[in-house]
């Protein structure tokens, strides 16, 4: 029997756990961007696919798996990456390959598309166009456009899982970024294994793995510019419009860790996620059922009756679990979870517990508070949340 690659035979199995429950008619797609993590996945899944269940006692069952690939539009022959990422996620045996047009929120200046190129052969119309933003930064309306677009396509495929192809490298990167914004421990806690229908079934690889089974899979991946660092001594206008934080944790913060710390930072911040996040649900659900009791139903007639909450049911519960609470509503008023930090955590609890008459709470994502007559009033941005549609987001403590 030929000897399997190390990093192949973990890239499998971590995907092997994942789709083990999986049925022979369900559909599981790889959201697939063309780096190495992605294609590394995508090889994965497809291998996986074709035996399912299978054992020593059990021949197993193949279950359908398909790719689905973002164009961004973000950068000069974005869409050429996307096709060609596309073509490999094909040959691995994939179907249905599908590749998506981001449509952005309160795009200004172009009209929002979501285009599917079936075909994959020819050249996109598309040029890359820099939408605006309104209220939140380029990553995170990158983020919520990306996932739009493959909940929208897990929808209509009827697809059951969508994986991701996230690694312990960005676990890392996400604790270490959660605890320089002082978001708490939901932050540090990092990124969920599963969230829904989506799976990252990478959490426990490096992102060097990632790169050796692309290689052993005979894949040429793609290294998106953002994720390198700036070249220091290039002309200003030569260095690009945006350099994401993550990039510079990746390419500065973790490697001097390393170098301070000694080898096994990124493990280590990936066990401490784990070991939070298990704590960190636990008081969120008891945050959640404080918040229920101090929302009030109001006279008819008074805006937004869900926002409204009884400051003294709040100030006689423990400060760990009011003050989760008070983040809870501020994200179900539209603040970006990445966004709210302990300072305008502080700033809602004060109007519980040290009440002197201060004026409104401004919150990120142009959400306000303030306490009149016993009730703290949390209300949405003028305009609908930040990314310009209406209505109220429901409380969500993910990080992605």
């Amino acid at each position: 029997m030929a000897r399997v690659d190390p990093a192949v035979a973990a890239a499998r199995n971590a995907v092997r756990a994942v789709v083990a429950g999986l049925g022979p008619d369900d559909l599981v797609l790889v959201a697939c961007s063309g780096g190495a993590d992605s294609l590394a996945l995508a090889a994965s899944a497809a291998f996986e696919a074709r035996q399912v269940g299978r054992s020593v006692r059990s021949r197993g069952y193949a279950v359908r798996a398909g790719a689905v690939i973002v164009d961004h539009g973000l950068q000069p022959g974005s869409a050429e990456v996307a096709e060609r990422a596309a073509e490999q996620c094909r040959a691995l045996g994939l179907d249905p390959v599908l590749v998506r047009r981001a449509v952005w929120p309160g795009r200004a200046g172009a009209e929002s598309v979501a285009v599917e190129r079936r075909t994959g052969r020819g050249k996109s119309a598309h040029k890359a166009t820099r939408p605006t933003f309104d209220k939140v930064g380029p990553e995170a309306a990158a983020r919520d456009a990306r996932y739009g677009a493959l909940e929208a396509v897990a929808e209509e495929t009827g697809a059951a899982l969508v994986l991701l192809g996230h690694t312990l490298d960005d676990q890392a990167e996400q604790v270490l970024l959660g605890l320089a914004r002082g978001a708490g421990a939901r932050s540090l806690a990092g990124m969920p294994r599963e969230r829904g229908i989506f799976r990252r079934p990478f959490l426990g690889l490096r992102r060097a793995q990632t790169e050796a089974v692309c290689k052993a899979s005979g894949l040429e991946f793609w290294t998106d510019p953002t994720n390198l660092l700036p070249d220091a001594a290039a002309p200003a206008s030569d260095r690009g419009e945006f350099t994401p934080l993550r990039s510079l944790v990746r390419g500065r913060v973790l490697p001097v860790l390393e170098e301070t710390l000694g080898p096994g930072v990124a493990e280590a911040l990936g066990r401490s996620a784990d070991q939070l996040r298990d704590d960190a649900d636990l008081l969120d659900t008891l945050a959640a059922e404080l918040l229920e009791r101090a929302r009030e139903v109001v006279a008819a007639g008074e805006p937004d009756p869900e926002h409204v909450l009884d400051a003294g049911v709040l100030e006689r519960a423990h400060p760990a679990l009011r003050r989760r609470a008070l983040r809870l509503a501020a994200l179900a008023v539209g603040c970006p979870p990445s966004d709210t930090t302990t300072r305008h955590v502080d700033a809602l609890d004060a109007l519980v517990v040290s009440w002197s008459g201060q004026g409104t709470a401004h919150l990120p994502g142009g959400a306000r508070a303030r306490r009149v007559y016993g009730r703290l009033f949390l209300r949405a941005a003028p305009n609908g949340l930040p990314g310009g549609e209406t209505g109220v987001r429901p409380p969500s403590t993910t990080q992605e």
